[in-house]
């Protein structure tokens, strides 16, 4: 789908509520290609957290300095307020990027990269999302994952042992806390 300004497309991967649009959601995660030099989307009241996936990266800068950052380095996320004007500029080619946006007046997002096994807790709302290498997810409904590959869930799950299969594995692990 095309981005709200336009400059650009996205693939959303879940929106909630469901059915909502660009300017009434609570939550959303897209994967987003940037192939052009241009400002971002501004989401007034909306939390993000931008993550580089492939490519040569961008680097972003608002006018008042506030955020001036190269986001060149796969897999390290970067949280910014929606309402600050971003502008993009490509590194090196075109980049495809991972994008969690929550609105604050409805739920917050914890987002993190895994590279080894561990213990995930129990939680109401959630994605796990493999980059790269095999990933078991172990508990209650035992599930592989393959790059590319995730797993979204809107009720309490159990706890995961994520089991990570392979050379240099990732796994992006996001949380959604609802107020």
């Amino acid at each position: 789908m095309p981005w709200k300004n336009g400059g650009g497309v996205t693939r959303e991967i879940v929106c909630l509520p469901p059915g909502t649009g660009m300017n009434d959601f609570d939550c959303r995660v897209s994967i987003a290609h940037i192939a052009n030099d241009g400002p971002f989307s501004a989401f007034p009241g909306v939390d993000r957290v931008i993550t580089l996936l492939s490519g040569g990266g961008v680097h972003l800068q608002s006018d008042d300095g506030q955020v001036d950052l190269r986001l060149d380095v796969p897999l390290a996320p970067f949280a910014f307020a929606g309402e600050v004007p971003i502008h993009a500029r490509l590194l090196a080619g075109d980049c495809h990027d991972f994008n969690v946006m929550t609105r604050r007046s409805a739920c917050s997002a914890s987002l993190q990269v895994l590279r080894s096994a561990c213990d995930w807790p129990v939680a109401s709302q959630g994605l796990f999302m493999a980059v790269q290498g095999l990933w078991q997810l172990e508990g209650e409904h035992a599930q592989t994952l393959t790059p590319q590959q995730g797993l979204w869930w809107t009720e309490v799950c159990p706890a995961w042992r994520l089991q990570p299969q392979g050379d240099d594995p990732a796994l992006l692990a996001l949380t959604l806390h609802f107020h």
